[in-house]
């Protein structure tokens, strides 16, 4: 890259008139075209068949339909660490952190607005999930194992 390509580039970055240009999710785009292109063709297969051919093959449709139906389910993977965790902010281990964070969503919640000092309870959410992932850590590693 030379100078010139630089300065070329610098000056296209600062000027105002330029337009950004985002492009959607590749992944999303190809999927619905997918789906559409399989449904097109479906139709179409069922309108140029007659009707002899299309009753035979009405089991073969049904069972592809289903085994699309089961490869969707077997995507839908839940996550065992969410679980645990879940499991250990409600244990006894992690109750200190989770009344100190309930105690803090109770007084942010019932400040007004007014007041000058802005309180989070940012750093009671991350004890409780520090808490909660200590916990959690020995439960998921014996599942992934």
């Amino acid at each position: 890259m030379g100078i010139w390509d630089a300065i070329t580039d610098l000056i296209e970055a600062a000027t105002p008139w330029t337009t950004a240009e985002a492009e959607a999710p590749a992944a999303q785009e190809e999927q619905k075209e997918e789906q559409e292109a399989a449904t097109e063709t479906k139709d179409e297969a069922k309108d140029e068949q007659p009707e002899s051919e299309s009753a035979e093959e009405q089991p073969a449709e049904e069972e592809a339909a289903e085994e699309e139906e089961d490869e969707e389910d077997e995507e839908e993977i839940v996550d065992p660490k969410e679980k645990f965790e879940e499991e250990c902010k409600e244990s006894k281990q992690c109750a200190p952190a989770k009344h100190h964070f309930d105690e803090c969503v109770d007084r942010v919640t019932n400040a007004s607005g007014d007041s000058e000092v802005k309180e989070d309870c940012v750093e009671e959410f991350f004890h409780l999930a520090h808490c909660a992932s200590q916990c959690a850590a020995p439960k998921l590693w014996s599942v992934l194992k």
